[in-house]
């Protein structure tokens, strides 16, 4: 591949989604909040409340001269809706946010943490009682679309240029919409969903509809090449395969196919074991896949465990990820970082599909000389 000429991070990012050949292969750590923030030198708050995310990320790729991908999100206006805020400091270091959110069908209250050194968590969910409240939580977060503004999103996709990709957000899996919302988070909701499958199988049909539509509008709206669905508790490891078969599948199947209706690319992240769905990714025909975690977090053990996911890959969809973050980059030396790389395109060898990247994100206390042999192994490899 040395005649081909070089491409910029971005179209290295974009030829991996659509599986054609690189001049070398993309290399995309994935640096979410702390490193960028400690580039930056701001704590999270700071980081979270002021800096814009899509020009964090820009600031960080560049400087380690590496390829990525990021997100930017539409502003979406609800008429239905008011909410009101107030703020405590409960140490120096933490700042708690109360919400009270007003809807045609009740009101719904909600707390978040904010923290100097560690990114935001909920603290308090809005749906305590499914029966009372999953209305108005459908008033707040499944609004009418005609209200939704993606100049922002323009503006933060001129501004990132070729030098990442910068995708569309569209939000997450089924059961992760309901579960972030349900007091109790993941074990409350798994419950929910056993007990009473009518009323979200009801609750799913209009999530799909929502999300599908903006899928479409975003497509129609934007210059966005690529759009992203995200991942909390979305995985094998929490929920299993047969409950993300039988509420998640359906929901990113339905919104690939919108996507492709437009030629755009689907991006999906999929946390921790994900051995048992490989398969699920190529049938539904994801373009890209990250992160292929490897053990403890992960299921994708070494060579033959990446040989395994590029034989059910089929081809048809991007494996991105697979350094380790906290045994390899972390935890590791140089040397560790560089076998785990080889071993990433020795088995993916021949196969343009393929983008070295980390199992998650990059945590603050990455030896930075890691980072930089995880870089340059890449491109060795593409110039023995």
């Amino acid at each position: 591949m040395a005649d081909l000429k070089p491409y910029t991070g971005k179209q290295r990012m974009l030829n991996a989604y659509r599986g054609m050949p690189n001049d070398r292969p993309a290399v995309a750590p994935e640096f979410w909040y702390y490193y960028p923030a400690k580039l930056l030198g701001v704590d999270m708050i700071e980081f979270q409340r002021k800096v814009p995310f899509h020009l964090a990320l820009k600031t960080t790729f560049e400087k380690f001269g590496c390829e990525g991908w990021g997100i930017a999100f539409p502003n979406i206006h609800n008429d239905k809706v008011t909410s009101r805020s107030q703020e405590r400091w409960v140490t120096p270091d933490r700042l708690e946010i109360r919400r009270v959110t007003r809807t045609p069908h009740g009101e719904l209250t909600s707390a978040s943490l904010l923290d100097r050194h560690e990114p935001s968590w909920e603290i308090e969910r809005p749906i305590k009682d499914p029966a009372r409240d999953l209305g108005a939580f459908e008033d707040a977060h499944l609004p009418d679309l005609s209200g939704m503004d993606a100049r922002g999103m323009v503006r933060a996709w001129e501004e990132v240029g070729e030098s990442y990709l910068l995708e569309g957000w569209l939000g997450v899996p089924f059961f992760d919409f309901y579960a972030s919302g349900r007091e109790g988070g993941l074990e409350v909701a798994i419950i929910d969903f056993i007990e009473h499958p009518d009323v979200f199988d009801t609750l799913r049909g209009k999530y799909i509809a929502h999300i599908v539509a903006k899928a479409g509008l975003l497509c129609e709206k934007t210059p966005f090449e690529s759009f992203v669905i995200g991942c909390s508790w979305s995985c094998n490891s929490l929920i299993g395969p047969a409950m993300w078969r039988r509420w998640d599948k359906p929901v990113i199947a339905a919104v690939a196919e919108e996507i492709h209706r437009h030629r755009k690319l689907l991006h999906v992240h999929f946390h921790g074991r994900c051995m048992d769905t490989v398969a699920d990714f190529a049938e539904i025909g994801i373009n890209c896949v990250c992160p292929f975690e490897r053990p403890p977090g992960g299921d994708v053990v070494g060579l033959e465990g990446l040989k395994t996911v590029e034989r059910l890959l089929r081809g048809r969809t991007t494996m991105n990820g697979n350094v380790h973050t906290v045994e390899t980059l972390i935890r590791g030396k140089a040397t560790d970082v560089r076998r785990e790389v080889r071993e990433i395109l020795d088995a993916f060898r021949g196969n343009p599909r393929v983008i070295v990247g980390t199992g998650d994100q990059v945590g603050r206390e990455t030896p930075e000389e890691n980072l930089l042999a995880m870089i340059e192994e890449a491109a060795k490899c593409a110039n023995p």
